[in-house]
C-alpha cells in the first residue's frame, strides 16, 4: 500500500466508500423495482424515475455515439486517482477539503462503475415543477455536487490565508 497513506486518510476513505455503497444500493433498488422510463409520484414536486444516462451531467453526450462511454470512464479514473493522492497528502487540519473531496471521490466512483458495467449511468430522483422537470440524478451526483460546492464555498470564504501572511 502508499506510504502515505494513514489511520488518517482511511477515515476519508471510509466517507468516500460509504458515499458509493449507499449510491450503488440505492441504484440497485430503483433497477429492481422499476424499468426503463417508469416513474412513481412522491410529492407534487418529485418523483421517482428510472432513467439511463450514457453521457455526463445533464446527459452531456449522451447521444455522441458511444465513444463517450470510454472517455467519461477514463476521465473519471484519472479524476479519482488524483483526489486519492491529494487525499493522502492532505494535512489533518484541511477537514472541510478532505470531506468535500471525499463525497467527490465516492460519487465519482459510482457513477463509473456504472460506466464500467452497465455502459450508462443509472439516474432516479427526478425534481419537477409547474411542468419543468430539473435533469434526473442520483446519489454519486450528489456526492460529486454537495463536494463541489463545499470546496468552493471554502476557496471563497475560508481560504487559507498562509500566503498573505508570509508576505507581510
Amino acid at each position: 500500500m502508499l506510504k502515505f497513506i494513514n489511520t488518517h486518510t482511511l477515515r476519508w476513505f471510509a466517507l468516500a466508500a460509504t458515499v458509493l455503497l449507499l449510491d450503488q444500493l440505492t441504484k440497485l433498488w430503483v433497477m429492481t423495482e422499476f424499468t426503463l422510463g417508469d416513474s412513481r409520484y412522491i410529492t407534487g414536486f418529485f418523483n421517482l424515475v428510472r432513467a439511463h444516462n450514457e453521457g455526463a451531467a445533464f446527459s452531456f453526450l449522451s447521444d455522441a455515439g458511444g465513444w463517450q462511454r470510454w472517455f467519461f470512464t477514463a476521465l473519471s479514473s484519472v479524476i479519482s486517482l488524483v483526489i486519492v493522492v491529494w487525499l493522502a497528502r492532505l494535512p489533518r487540519q484541511k477537514i472541510n477539503e478532505a470531506i468535500a473531496l471525499s463525497l467527490i471521490l465516492g460519487g465519482a466512483l459510482g457513477n463509473l462503475y456504472d460506466r464500467v458495467t452497465l455502459g450508462y449511468v443509472v439516474d432516479f430522483l427526478d425534481f419537477h415543477w409547474a411542468g419543468w422537470h430539473f435533469a434526473a440524478f442520483n446519489v454519486a451526483d450528489m456526492g460529486i455536487s454537495i463536494g463541489a460546492a463545499l470546496i468552493i464555498i471554502e476557496a471563497l470564504f475560508f481560504a487559507d490565508n498562509t500566503q498573505a501572511d508570509k508576505s507581510e
